[in-house]
């Protein structure tokens, strides 16, 4: 079992919630609450998984916060 680093995000707009792993192509989603999310992005994981392992194209180190 592996586990991935999801970036989620919120559009004060929609209130939709949008979440990707960093890297992974293909691998994002959409979801109307954070579980709905979570289950989708799972099943996105799993069907890109369908043809193997990837070569993920950059590497989550983080987040760092930035004051101006």
């Amino acid at each position: 079992m592996k586990t991935y680093t999801a970036i989620i995000e919120r559009c004060p707009d929609t209130q939709i919630y949008t979440g990707y792993i960093p890297g992974f192509p293909g691998a994002h989603s959409q979801g109307e609450t954070l579980e709905e999310l979570h289950s989708n992005l799972l099943e996105v994981l799993q069907m890109l998984l369908e043809d193997g392992e990837p070569k993920l194209e950059t590497e989550f180190i983080g987040t760092q916060a930035v004051m101006v």
